[in-house]
């Protein structure tokens, strides 16, 4: 079955290195994720920033409050530039989430390129049209509002932007 993908750049009015120092800690990425998903970092043993072979384990409620347990390696890091999460457990087949930073004019750029396979074939795609798909960009969504809340608009309106494939 097919390997969806989802593209998001937002501009966020902040340094590299505050960009860098807030969504390279695990800890921050409960405070950008929809309180409703009811999303805890579990893992004892998980630093407080992002290093390659880092294994960060969670619990999360993404649908109809049914706890699920979701574990993640960081596979790659390159400071100040990207990391990369995939997932060793968890709801999805295949989960490869990269994050980038790019100093920009006023402020940093940050991508995200998520790769997702959902599981159980048919069913998998079905619920991906049905709700993943819509349930992804909400959570993106919230997080880029949330990243608005806490570091503040970008001058000239909103820069965001969504691919879902």
């Amino acid at each position: 079955m097919a390997v969806h993908s989802v593209k998001t750049k937002q501009k966020i009015p902040i340094s590299l290195e505050q960009a860098w120092n807030f969504f390279s800690s695990p800890a921050n990425l409960q405070v950008i994720t929809p309180a409703k998903m009811d999303f805890k970092t579990i893992s004892k043993h998980h630093g407080e920033k992002m290093y390659a072979g880092q294994i960060i384990e969670y619990s999360v409620k993404p649908l109809l409050g049914i706890p699920l347990y979701w574990m993640t390696e960081i596979t790659h890091v390159e400071d100040k530039k990207y990391f990369v999460d995939e997932q060793r457990f968890g709801p999805y087949d295949m989960w490869h989430h990269q994050h980038h930073f790019k100093a920009i004019e006023g402020g940093v750029e940050m991508t995200d390129i998520v790769h997702y396979k959902n599981p159980l074939w048919v069913l998998g795609e079905l619920a991906n049209v049905l709700f993943v798909k819509s349930q992804i960009k909400q959570i993106f969504n919230y997080r880029f509002n949330k990243v608005e809340e806490l570091f503040g608009k970008w001058p000239g309106g909103p820069e965001m932007m969504i691919e879902l494939y």
